[in-house]
Order: C-alpha cells, then sequence, then structure tokens
C-alpha cells in the first residue's frame, strides 16, 4: 500500500465512521494527541469520536510527506463534523502521523486545530449524550 493510499483509506474510515478500519491503520499501543480528548490510545480515541459523531465530511487540502522513505506525513483537511447532537462544527486541521517502519501504519497521531470556536458545541453535545 502507498503512503497516498494510507492516507486515503484514513479519511474514509473517518467520513464512514467505520471503526474497525480506522482501527487497522494504527499499530497496537498506537497513540492519539487530541486537543478535544487529550492523549488517548488511538483504540479508544476513535471508539469515543465516532460516539460523539453523527457524520463526519472531510475534504483533503494537502498532503505534506517528510521524505521519501520518511517517518511522517501529515493531512490538511477540512472538516465538516455533526455531532451527535446534531450541531455542525466546520474547521480546517492538520493530523501530523508517525508511521510504523514500514509505512504501511500508523504508530502516532497529533491533531491541530483551533477548538475555541467549537469547544462549547462540543461540549454541550456530549452533555446531551
Amino acid at each position: 500500500m502507498t503512503l497516498e493510499d494510507l492516507c486515503h483509506r484514513y479519511l474514509d474510515a473517518l467520513n464512514t465512521g467505520d471503526l474497525e478500519s480506522v482501527r487497522a491503520l494504527f499499530v497496537p499501543g498506537a497513540e492519539i494527541v487530541s486537543p478535544l480528548y487529550g492523549v488517548r490510545p488511538a483504540h479508544d480515541f476513535y471508539a469515543e469520536l465516532f460516539a460523539d459523531t453523527a457524520r463526519s465530511e472531510t475534504t483533503l487540502l494537502n498532503v505534506f510527506d517528510s521524505s521519501a522513505g520518511g517517518r511522517s506525513v501529515a493531512l490538511h483537511f477540512r472538516y465538516v463534523w455533526t455531532l451527535a447532537s446534531g450541531k455542525v462544527v466546520e474547521f480546517e486541521c492538520v493530523d501530523v502521523f508517525e508511521l510504523a517502519e514500514d509505512r504501511q501504519r500508523f504508530t502516532k497521531m497529533t491533531i491541530i486545530y483551533d477548538t475555541a470556536p467549537l469547544r462549547s458545541d462540543f461540549e454541550a453535545s456530549r452533555k446531551q449524550t
């Protein structure tokens, strides 16, 4: 699988809410660093994220590869996130992935975006569910 395929599989799994497919893209013990959820094991993070999500729609804007054979890649995308409450929030974000040595799965992901415009909607939605 190419790095491009891996990245597209990630966004496809995020868009469809396919928990098992997204988990399969991460090595056991992989970690997610999220501005809303904190530091979580990938296995737990996606279960929690999908429980808080009614719908996800991503539009890929850029892919930044660290270098040929490098161990990191970043996806810059527009995210239209429908929270479980039905509230829709839209923002741009960057997900920075650390890659396994064979570049076939992720070992860590750090999510970067400004949470200020959506934090109150997110917290209100979590209280409702």
